[in-house]
């Protein structure tokens, strides 16, 4: 069967949730199907990304975006237009006749939408079966935003929030099957068939992810991509509302805060004891060099990868409850949740007091993303999906 997959983005390198989640589907959906991929990307096609996804591709297409095409895109959209700004940034008429074209060409069986990015370009090919992963609800991650948004950004993000809810809802009837990264999620979104959408977990690859000995340099690590605002806060959360709490009784534990594109606003948290260190090229080693994973996130949307990750690493994690809603570990067994930075430190200073909870903690969290996150088993599911759309 030809599976043609759409993407926002070509999944390599893996720094961003929505490339992990596309590269290890493609990769294991290549053993039921023929994959073209369709990628779109305002950089030229790099090599070693290439290399890296041509063993599980028949053919591979990189669409390049133009920048300034994209700002008079969303300036127009601003005035005249009603798609939301995260659609409107992807879509390109040229690009969409370009993938018209491959889709002729190739003459898939299927086609597969990561993010509702994506959705213009094929939402009314007629005749082929289509599926949509919605993967995050961005509606209700720009809702949240709403709280925190300066004044006069206040009514550009409350418009983005009702196109997104809006394209959320109508997207739905033009995919034969839907897909969404949590339960959580999905009953976020406003259609009265949600409970159609299929809920598909992320997995951790955990031949990559295992626990390593290693120096512990770090008491405490924050990990991610440190432009994506989500992380900008509960980075800025960690520093200066938990960490001065911590310090009052343990004045040298040191915070590591880790991943690429670190913004203004985290590189100026770097201190005595907090070290910012931007892209690491393999992330493993800021796990391994940390005793405790910290992720206070607040608006936090879809299931957030550095925990499965850090409990696949035998780290102990402390997160808020919005975060572990998607997860569903059972909390002190598996891993501590906190909303309060009174909370937070608690929780960081019982593990760093009694190291034997912490590993018990750790290994009970092992054996949890062992057994519930595993990769082959996100993808088994994913490709019955695929293989069942449009049937009756």
């Amino acid at each position: 069967m030809k599976l043609f997959v759409i993407l926002s983005r070509v999944p390599w390198p893996l720094e961003k949730g929505d490339k992990l989640r596309a590269y290890f589907m493609i990769r294991h959906l290549s053993e039921r199907f023929e994959i073209t991929l369709c990628c779109l990307s305002d950089e030229g096609p790099k090599q070693e990304a290439i290399q890296a996804l041509s063993p599980f591709c028949k053919h591979i297409e990189i669409i390049r975006l133009n920048r300034m095409a994209i700002y008079g895109r969303l300036c127009l959209n601003l005035f005249f237009g009603n798609l939301p700004f995260q659609v409107r940034w992807f879509t390109s008429n040229k690009a969409k006749r370009k993938i018209k074209k491959l889709i002729t060409q190739h003459q898939p069986d299927r086609i597969f939408c990561q993010l509702i990015r994506v959705a213009e370009y094929v939402k009314d090919i007629p005749n082929i079966p289509k599926i949509l992963d919605y993967m995050d609800v961005f509606s209700k991650g720009m809702d949240r935003r709403l709280n925190t948004a300066p004044g006069y950004m206040r009514p550009l993000v409350n418009m983005e929030y009702k196109r997104l809810l809006h394209y959320e809802h109508t997207v739905f009837s033009q995919f034969d099957e839907r897909m969404i990264i949590s339960e959580q999620d999905r009953n976020l979104i406003v259609h009265p068939e949600h409970h159609k959408i299929h809920v598909v977990i992320n997995g951790v690859d955990t031949n990559f992810f295992y626990p390593m000995p290693h120096d512990k340099d770090f008491e405490l690590l924050f990990n991610g991509n440190m432009s994506y605002p989500p992380n900008v806060e509960s980075a800025e959360f960690i520093v200066k509302m938990v960490l001065p709490l911590v310090w009052k009784q343990k004045p040298g534990v040191r915070l590591l805060i880790s991943g690429t594109n670190p913004s203004p606003r985290v590189k100026v948290l770097e201190g005595k004891n907090v070290v910012v260190s931007g892209w690491v090229e393999d992330i493993r080693t800021s796990f391994a060099r940390s005793r405790i994973l910290v992720a206070p996130m607040q608006i936090s949307i879809g299931l957030q990868n550095k925990l499965l990750e850090a409990m696949a690493m035998g780290i102990p994690c402390i997160t808020s409850t919005l975060a572990n809603n998607a997860l569903n570990a059972p909390e002190e067994e598996c891993i501590l949740v906190a909303d309060t930075p009174e909370e937070f430190a608690k929780h960081i200073l019982r593990l760093l007091d009694h190291p034997e909870d912490a590993s018990l903690m750790a290994d009970n969290a092992l054996n949890f993303v062992r057994e519930h996150f595993r990769w082959e088993a996100v993808c088994k599911q994913t490709g019955d999906i695929i293989e069942k759309a449009g049937q009756a």
